[in-house]
């Protein structure tokens, strides 16, 4: 049985076309985001041994949350305020103290940018005692 040679032998690029398509949308939906705050730069401080001995006036408080505007609110010691003026602030505790705390305190439905502006901010006069939580 000798098998019959086809003129035009015809490769059905059906299937190869949808195991293509296939790879593609499994690559698409496996594929890892990045999360811009794995690439944040935080030191944690040590823990110490004897009683703490931070006390409330050598702590600053900020909080970030959503606002009117698309870049949300920033909060400096509970009074709203901007980018700038929240800089002329940093700036003048910064030239007496680099070691001051400054506690950043985020509401859930916060932009990223008011907290990343806020950041910004406060490593530009090296102020890296930060700490940063949700409400």
């Amino acid at each position: 049985m000798a098998r019959k040679p086809q003129e035009n032998p015809a490769l059905d690029m059906t299937p190869m076309i949808d195991v293509v398509f296939e790879l593609i949308i499994f690559f698409v939906v496996t594929i890892k985001q990045e999360d811009i705050f794995s690439k944040l730069n935080a030191n944690r401080p040590a823990p110490s041994s004897g009683p703490s001995q931070a006390s409330d006036d050598t702590s600053i408080t900020i909080e970030v949350g959503k606002g009117r505007t698309p870049n949300g609110v920033i909060l400096y010691q509970s009074r709203e305020v901007k980018v700038p003026d929240l800089d002329k602030n940093l700036k003048e505790i910064a030239r007496t103290s680099t070691k001051t705390t400054i506690i950043i305190k985020c509401a859930e439905d916060s932009p990223h940018k008011a907290l990343i502006d806020v950041l910004d901010v406060c490593y530009k006069y090296k102020l890296y005692s930060v700490s940063i939580f949700t409400l």
